[in-house]
């Protein structure tokens, strides 16, 4: 069986849980020679496209955070160092300049 069905989270499956559950409960019999096997399967194959489809969608509104995130994390950059971080570079040469200085005497 499979683990703990919520039916609100795999709310497309509901109507096959439910006729799972209908047919374990008709006879006892039924269930141990397999004939609910045809509704076990349709219902692990819901289930596992609506994992999948969760999983997909998960993974996209996380890439759409990320940029969001990047593109802030650039604009604050920028607001420090100018832009394409032109204060940054400029400040990485002075010091570099200033390690040859150092290095020279």
């Amino acid at each position: 069986m499979h683990p703990q069905l919520d039916k609100n989270r795999f709310d497309p499956c509901e109507k096959l849980m439910d006729a799972l559950e209908e047919c374990h409960r008709q006879e006892f019999l039924k269930q141990c020679l397999g004939m609910c096997n045809f509704e076990k399967d349709e219902l692990s194959k819901c289930l596992h496209y609506t994992r999948v489809e969760d999983a997909k969608t998960r993974i996209r509104e996380s890439r759409e955070r990320n940029k969001k995130f990047e593109m802030k994390r650039k604009q604050n950059e920028e607001e420090i160092y100018g832009k394409n971080g032109y204060l940054k570079k400029m400040i990485q040469k002075e010091a570099e300049a200033k390690l040859k200085e150092q290095n020279k005497n």
